[in-house]
C-alpha cells in the first residue's frame, strides 16, 4: 500500500467536480480533507459528497493551508486567483497542482515559479491534453525524430458556437480573457511539448470582439448573457521562435466556420507531418508516392475488451501524486507553462498596440 496524502481542494465549482474531484476518487491513498470556496454552502456540499470523514469547508484558503496535515493542494480557482493561491500554498509547504492557464499574465506566472524553486514544493499546471494516447503517441514519435526537424505549426482550438454560460467564463477582470487564454492555451501547449520549443522571439496577435452581443446564436449551451460578455470572442497569434520555427495559434468560442477543432496541432516537420485532424496521421514521401498512416491507439478487436484507457484527468493526477510520493518526474513542468503564459499575453499586446511584441 502507498502511503496516504491528504489534499485540499481549493475551489469547489465544475471543473473539481468535473475533472479533479472523480480522478482524486480513482487514484488509491488519496484523500481530500478540506474543501474551500467563496460560496461556503458549496464547499460544505462538495466536502459531503467527494470528501474523507470529518473533511472540513472553508471559506478563507488561508485557513485551509494552516492545516498540518494537509500535503498537497489544488488551485481550482478562476484564472486571478491562480497566482496569489498557488505561491501562499508552496510556502505553506504544500505541494500545488494548478488548473491552467498557470496566470493571467507572465508577472504573476513568474512569481509561482520563483516560489517552487525557493521552497523545493512541487508545481503542476493541469494540461491534461497531454495525457491523451494520440497526444502520448505523437510525442514519442517526435522524441524519435520520426518528423525530422519541426519547424511549421498550428495550434488549434476553433468552436463554431460553443461559448460557456455557466461560471465566470465571460468575465475579463476574473479570467483574464476569453477563448485564447480558456482553450487555446490546451492547444498552444500541445504544440510547443511536441515541438520541444519555448524560445519565442516575437508574437503579432489579432483579438476580435465581433459575435459577442449576438442573440439568437445556436450556441451548445443556449444563449450567452450579451451584457456579462466582455472577453474576445476569438484570437489569433502568429509566433516566430528564436530558431526560426513558426507557429500559428487559432482560437474561438463563436467564429463562423465548419474547420472545428479543439486542443488539436498540426505539426511540420523536415522527414514528416502530423495532425489531429481526422484521429492521428502521419504524412510522409516514401519511395517517391505521398503517403498517409494512422496508428491504431485502442486495443478494441476482442468480444469482452473494448480498448478504453485511462481519462487523461486520471492520469494528469497520478503523475502528480508520483511525483509527491516516489519523486517520478512531471508531465508538465512550470518553466513549460510560463512560456504559455507568456505568448498568450503577448498576443493579447500586439493586438492592443497593433504591433508586434518581441521578447528579450
Amino acid at each position: 500500500m502507498e502511503r496516504n496524502v491528504n489534499v485540499g481542494i481549493i475551489g469547489c465549482g465544475g471543473i473539481a467536480e468535473g475533472k479533479h474531484l472523480p480522478a482524486i476518487k480513482n487514484t488509491p491513498s488519496v484523500s481530500a480533507v478540506a474543501f474551500c470556496d467563496f460560496d461556503g454552502s458549496r464547499a460544505a456540499k462538495v466536502a459531503r459528497e467527494y470528501g474523507a470523514e470529518n473533511a472540513k469547508a472553508f471559506t478563507d484558503y488561508k485557513e485551509l493551508l494552516k492545516e498540518p496535515d494537509i500535503e498537497a493542494v489544488h488551485i481550482l480557482t478562476p484564472n486571478k486567483y491562480h497566482s496569489e493561491m498557488t505561491v501562499a500554498a508552496l510556502e505553506a509547504g504544500k505541494h500545488v497542482i494548478c488548473e491552467k492557464p498557470m496566470a493571467i499574465n507572465t508577472a504573476e506566472a513568474q512569481l509561482m515559479v520563483d516560489a517552487q524553486k525557493r521552497t523545493g514544493k512541487i508545481l503542476m499546471v493541469a494540461y491534461q491534453n497531454r495525457m491523451r494516447p494520440d497526444a502520448q503517441y505523437l510525442k514519442k514519435a517526435c522524441e524519435a525524430g520520426d518528423l525530422g526537424e519541426i519547424y511549421f505549426a498550428k495550434a488549434h482550438a476553433i468552436r463554431r458556437r460553443a461559448v460557456p454560460t455557466w461560471g465566470v467564463f465571460t468575465n475579463e477582470e476574473l479570467q483574464g480573457g476569453g477563448p485564447l487564454i480558456d482553450i487555446g492555451t490546451h492547444a498552444l501547449d500541445l504544440t510547443l511539448w511536441m515541438m520541444n520549443n519555448y524560445k519565442p522571439r516575437m508574437v503579432v496577435g489579432s483579438v476580435f470582439k465581433k459575435l459577442g452581443k449576438q442573440t439568437q446564436t445556436g450556441n451548445a449551451w443556449g444563449d450567452w448573457d450579451t451584457q456579462s460578455f466582455n472577453v474576445e470572442d476569438s484570437a489569433f497569434g502568429f509566433v516566430v521562435m528564436e530558431n526560426g520555427a513558426t507557429v500559428i495559434l487559432e482560437s474561438s468560442w463563436a467564429l463562423n466556420t465548419l474547420e472545428i477543432g479543439e486542443a488539436k496541432t498540426t505539426l511540420c516537420g523536415t522527414k514528416a507531418g502530423a495532425d489531429m485532424r481526422d484521429g492521428l496521421r502521419f504524412n510522409s514521401a516514401v519511395h517517391g508516392k505521398l503517403t498517409i498512416t494512422k496508428p491504431q491507439l485502442s486495443s478494441d478487436g476482442v468480444d469482452f475488451f473494448d480498448g478504453k484507457t485511462e481519462e487523461p484527468g486520471d492520469l494528469e493526477v497520478r503523475v502528480f501524486y508520483d511525483a509527491i510520493r516516489k519523486g517520478r518526474p512531471l508531465v508538465v513542468e512550470p518553466e513549460q507553462a510560463l512560456c504559455v503564459t507568456k505568448i498568450l499575453e503577448a498576443i493579447y499586446e500586439s493586438s492592443k498596440i497593433g504591433k508586434p511584441v518581441y521578447f528579450d
